[in-house]
């Protein structure tokens, strides 16, 4: 573009030099500018006026580049600066995250100081349709979790318990799994048995089975773990009692109970791995 501007003056500035040198010429001859210099004019007048008005049209083209240039260049630095932007959001981003993990930890050993505990991830769900189960990023090689701990959220809800322990993962079956069971107290002190139910998985519910024929169960009751095996610590938090029913054969009762905790939201539990033996909460 630079050529063709420059192209356009040299013809631009030749045709004045060819007119300046017939008027020297005519002056010369005739003792005046003389006709072949009005006719020199004449000719090149039409080209001036042309070569002028292309010149401008391309110096208001080049002008346009220029401010095109400059502008893309003002991209291309706020382009910098918005990676330089965005890198430091993500290091904001993972320092909150840290100092998140960390208040969490901080928090659930002061709420729960006889606990020996690690808190773990959630790495993915079974996409199994009989079962409910989660992996975690802890493992024998990583950790000092093993199979039979109780897997609880930073409040104290129980979420499920370990099983297969691998090198650095290990699985969670959660209270909803038909695999699972614990002693709980429900109510006024009744004790029973949580497990797992196929039909109640589904739902989303577990039983709470085993339920005493005097024992006065009503919804909206509280369920917490008894601690009575050793297996879970006492008074964990599981869920409140939905309805009360009878087994089919007509012989004992059992309870549908709605997790305290949404199951499949979890992003990170917190597995028990040590706590003093206790009885009953008051």
């Amino acid at each position: 573009m630079k050529a063709l501007i420059n192209k356009t003056s040299v013809i631009i500035a030749s045709s004045a030099v060819l007119i300046a040198m017939i008027t020297i010429i005519s002056i010369n001859v005739f003792s005046s500018a003389g006709p072949v210099t009005g006719i020199a004019n004449t000719i090149s007048r039409p080209i001036r006026a042309l070569s002028s008005t292309v010149t401008g049209i391309f110096e208001r083209i080049y002008a346009s580049i220029y401010r095109y240039d400059d502008l893309l260049i003002r991209y291309e630095a706020v382009l910098r600066e918005n990676v330089n932007f965005q890198r430091d959001l993500r290091e904001s981003e993972e320092i909150a995250a840290e100092n998140e993990w960390l208040r969490t930890q901080l928090g659930f050993r002061q709420r729960n100081p006889d606990y020996e505990s690690e808190l773990a991830m959630v790495r993915g769900w079974s996409t199994s349709n009989w079962s409910s189960s989660f992996n975690i990023d802890l493992g024998y090689a990583n950790s000092n979790i093993s199979s039979g701990n109780a897997v609880i959220t930073e409040y104290g809800v129980l979420i499920g318990q370990v099983t297969d322990v691998a090198a650095t993962q290990a699985t969670v079956v959660t209270v909803l799994d038909t695999t699972f069971s614990a002693g709980a107290f429900v109510g006024d002190g009744g004790e029973a048995t949580l497990k797992g139910d196929f039909n109640l998985m589904r739902a989303g519910l577990i039983m709470l089975d085993h339920i005493d024929e005097d024992q006065i169960v009503l919804r909206g009751d509280s369920v917490v773990t008894s601690g009575g095996t050793g297996i879970f610590p006492a008074g964990l938090i599981v869920g409140e009692v939905i309805d009360v029913h009878r087994h089919s054969t007509g012989v004992g009762r059992y309870a549908t109970v709605w997790p305290t905790r949404a199951i499949d939201a979890l992003s990170e539990v917190f597995i028990i791995t040590g706590f003093e033996r206790q009885e009953r909460p008051e």
